[in-house]
């Protein structure tokens, strides 16, 4: 069995297993799991920072409130921008209430032709994360592509507790987080 295989079956895994978690929660646990900002990521927001997040689908963590309140805090917003598989992610500005359109992989993204930004915080999605705050994604290779472009950014994965895993496999191509996020705790390797 290869690396991409484990992978393959560890994405379905936590992809079954986030989903069943999140169904499980009550209104109330879903109306306070990421509704406000922690510590360390408030202190990384500071005016005229470049925010980047995305726009939720399915089960992953819903960082809107987090784009919200970094906006309230001076900060810029930016969302991804994908066009195919192998194309490039770009970071495209992006403020609340501007319309998105709909992209590949069912993906909410800003228009064409707003503004390309290089972020200073990146919002990360994710499927699985581990100990080291290595990062399973979705196996487009997107994140960790435009994370190895952008050095001084800040990484910061965003995940339901129950996607840890205490080791996943690691490519050589695969970008660490710098933290995790999850409903109970701020994670750093």
């Amino acid at each position: 069995m290869t690396s991409q295989d484990d992978k393959a079956s560890l994405r379905r895994f936590f992809r079954t297993r986030r989903t069943q978690f999140v169904q499980s929660m009550t209104d109330r646990e879903r109306a306070l799991a990421f509704g406000k900002m922690p510590s360390p990521l408030v202190r990384l927001c500071a005016p005229k920072k470049i925010v980047a997040g995305y726009v939720a689908v399915g089960s992953e963590v819903d960082p809107s409130r987090l784009l919200a309140e970094a906006e309230a805090l001076g900060c810029t917003l930016a969302l991804p921008h994908v066009t195919s598989r192998a194309a490039p992610m770009r970071f495209l500005r992006w403020e609340t209430g501007l319309p998105l359109v709909e992209g590949p992989f069912g993906l909410s993204q800003p228009l064409e032709n707003a503004e390309a930004v290089v972020p200073d915080i990146v919002l990360v999605p994710l499927l699985g994360f581990d100990d080291e705050c290595m990062r399973l994604g979705q196996g487009a290779g997107h994140y960790d592509r435009a994370l190895s472009l952008l050095d001084d950014a800040v990484a910061v994965g965003l995940a339901w507790s129950v996607q840890h895993s205490e080791h996943l496999p690691i490519d050589p191509w695969d970008e660490p987080m710098d933290a995790i996020l999850t409903e109970q705790s701020w994670i750093t390797p």
